[in-house]
Order: structure tokens, then sequence, then C-alpha cells
């Protein structure tokens, strides 16, 4: 339990520890700030809504992508990013669903795409292919884990990262 009066960094780091931990559905705003030792009330100074909390929380998952030269590479990184974390995939597509948050994996993609002297405007299709394939393959992560996909679980990412630098060459072309 932590101490009272948490930021918005303190509530998102502790979200994203819930999140690896329990997965999305079991993210309560309420559990959230039962493990920050405060009122769930206190987290709303900070965040209007869940949405709001799950959108900062997607941004940081993002953010852990590592800076990376070239699309393939940049979605590459941001695909590594999203299913680094349980349910990852799940909170990103619905924040860029809603159009909640920031837009830097956008604003990634097309500075790659401009630096290699592309059509920018292609990286919104980028990251719709991304955003939809990181939720197939996080499904089937969980699937395997439950034993009704037969894979490995911790090789179901590696495995499908073939297609997925597939789709984006196709896309890039």
């Amino acid at each position: 339990m932590r101490s009272a009066r948490p930021g918005l960094d303190g509530i998102v780091d502790e979200a994203l520890a819930l999140l690896d931990e329990m997965g999305l559905p079991d993210l309560s705003m309420r559990r959230l700030a039962g493990r920050l030792g405060v009122q769930p009330s206190a987290l709303y100074w900070h965040v209007d809504s869940k949405q709001a909390m799950l959108a900062a929380l997607a941004d940081r998952i993002l953010d852990e992508a590592p800076p990376a030269e070239g699309v393939a590479a940049t979605a590459r990184a941001l695909r590594g990013a999203i299913l680094a974390h349980r349910d990852g995939a799940e909170v990103v597509l619905s924040s860029a669903a809603l159009a909640l948050g920031g837009d830097a994996a956008r604003e990634r993609l097309a500075a790659a795409f401009r630096a290699e002297g592309r059509d920018e405007r292609a990286a919104t299709v980028t990251l719709q292919f991304l955003l939809g394939h990181a939720s197939l393959v996080q499904q089937r992560m969980q699937a395997a884990e439950l034993g009704i996909y037969e894979a490995d679980p911790a090789a179901v990412a590696a495995e499908t990262l073939a297609e997925f630098d597939a789709g984006i060459a196709r896309l890039i072309a």
C-alpha cells in the first residue's frame, strides 16, 4: 500500500503493475485506489474517468517503445511495447478507438514515413494494422495460457512476427 495523494505518474505506475498482474478485467478504480492506499474518489483529482486513466496507461505503454529508424523498425518497436504488457493491446486499441490519450504512436510512424520520403498519411492505416495484429496475437497468447490454443504462450509473439513484418512491408509498398 502506498502513501496518500498519488500523482498521475504514481497512479499510472500502479495501474500498469495491476494490469500486468491481474489483467484489464480486474483493473478497477477501487482496486487501484486500494493499492495506492487512498479512497477511489482521490483518483479523480488526477483523471476524469476510468477511461481517461486507461488512456494515460495506453500512452505509458506506447512510450516504452524504444526509438527506431524506419517505418518497419518503428512499427516493430511499438508492437513490442504493446505485447510486453498483459492486455496491452486491448488498452491501447480501446483508447485509440475512442480518440483518447496522445497521438504519439501515429506521430512516430508518420515521422518514419517522412524520413523515408513516403506519404505520412499511411501512418494511420499502419497503426490500425499494428493494433489489430497486436490484439490478435495477444488473444492467442492468452488462449495458449488457458490451453485452448495449441502453442507455447511465450512463443506466440515471436512466431507471428514474420506475418507482422510481411503486413508492414505491404503497407509500406
